[in-house]
């Protein structure tokens, strides 16, 4: 799709892209490779500044079609989702300049009163990258032309689709894929959702050479992350059942927290930190789970449940000994790790916003209806550094590399530099 650019606000930018763009460079060597950024935990090794930038004017700005996957960075390409002519589609363009590299059709549209398009956030893994659609298509191609190397479709595990979207059955199963796969080592972890013992599946993520399968759990909306927990590497994710971690070399299930929510639809992504997982739904609220060392095994149980922090839709970042992120009430909050109290809480965000969280003690939210505000990640209070607004109504979290922030809406994909 080869999109209308629209010029940068500054004659200065402008040099400095072009020369950029000339002599074959990044602006960063930091990129924003999968959901959430390079660790998975909302966190940009770069800095954020003390004050956006007068205007906001973008580098550059390109239509698109519809879709909430968001976007992803990687040796200075974006590729992104969307759907046009009843296709999922995968394309990348140049980070620098929005001109279009390629793009490649990955398979039938998903659509329900949400409108259509994709929701899964591509993945981006050295010279590969891998896609998703809503309907469990999932393909790896080459980052340099879209090429298709190899792929699947979750219907060949077993996975159902349900038409009734009122059922209380499996989220995914009724409103599309929206979780992300991730790699670790030589693997590509995939939450499938197949109760016919393939809920995860490790696939090579060279060949496609399928590893193991594992557990029998429907798909909820979230994403599963990788980490050390207790002394020992884990795979956590959260399912329609709760909570639960897998060996990722063999998929043997580690420990299991098990937990329903009224709609069977958990969505924020695990966060690992020192030996805890927390995660929030709209039912149960926030809970910090403990792990540790047991003989041969670990062991998990629950360190507290704040059941008045429901969190439901926007995964909050860690920064310290504290949670920043979107609170249970259109609020943005600060949660103390340790006890699971709310600190602060300011009202006005929204239902929906993506936290971005700096080296720096900075704090990036994007609101559902496109207004960016800075932060100080201060525990005290809330401190607000600046505000504008850079798109239009979204739910896809941003991406920021090489300090740039990429954004989309259901219509457009800008880069704005930082």
């Amino acid at each position: 799709m080869v999109g209308r650019l629209i010029p940068m606000g500054s004659s200065g930018i402008r040099a400095c892209v072009f020369l950029a763009a000339l002599l074959g460079v990044g602006l960063s060597a930091a990129d924003w490779p999968q959901w959430r950024g390079p660790r998975r935990d909302g966190h940009t090794p770069d800095t954020l500044p003390d004050a956006l930038p007068t205007g906001m004017a973008p580098l550059w700005r390109l239509p698109v079609g519809h879709g909430y996957a968001s976007p992803v960075v990687a040796s200075n390409t974006v590729v992104y989702l969307d759907e046009a002519g009843g296709r999922e589609l995968a394309h990348a363009v140049d980070s620098l300049t929005g001109k279009p590299k390629w793009t490649t059709p990955l398979g039938p549209v998903f659509s329900d009163e949400f409108e259509p398009g994709p929701r899964c956030t591509p993945l981006v893994d050295g010279d590969r990258v891998y896609v998703q659609t809503a309907l469990g298509e999932l393909q790896c191609l080459s980052l340099a032309t879209g090429a298709f190397r190899w792929g699947t479709n979750f219907a060949g595990y077993g996975m159902q689709w349900v038409h009734d979207r009122a059922s209380n059955i499996g989220a995914a199963s009724r409103r599309g894929n929206t979780g992300s796969p991730l790699v670790e080592g030589d693997r590509l972890l995939v939450q499938v959702g197949s109760t016919n013992g393939a809920a995860f599946v490790a696939f090579d993520k060279v060949s496609g050479a399928e590893l193991w399968r594992s557990q029998n759990d429907l798909t909820s909306f979230s994403s599963p992350v990788v980490g050390t927990l207790g002394g020992r590497r884990q795979m956590v994710a959260v399912t329609c059942e709760g909570l639960l971690a897998l060996d990722p070399t063999q998929g043997a299930l580690l420990w299991r927290i098990p937990f329903k929510t009224g709609a069977n639809r958990n969505v924020l992504t695990p966060i690992v930190a020192d030996d805890t997982v927390y995660y929030s739904s709209h039912t149960t609220g926030l809970r910090a789970t403990r792990v540790s060392p047991e003989g041969g095994a670990v062991r998990a149980e629950d360190a507290w449940l704040n059941r008045d922090a429901k969190i439901n839709l926007s995964t909050p970042v860690v920064v310290g000994r504290h949670l920043f992120g979107l609170g249970p009430t259109r609020d943005f909050i600060c949660v103390d790790r340790d006890s699971g109290r709310i600190l602060w809480s300011q009202p006005g965000f929204g239902a929906s916003a993506a936290t971005l969280a700096a080296s720096n003690g900075r704090l990036l939210i994007l609101t559902d209806l496109g207004e960016l505000v800075l932060l100080a990640a201060n525990p005290e209070r809330y401190e607000e550094l600046g505000r504008a607004q850079v798109c239009g109504k979204t739910f896809s979290h941003p991406a920021y590399a090489g300090g740039v922030l990429y954004v989309r809406d259901p219509q457009q994909l800008a880069a704005f530099r930082l």
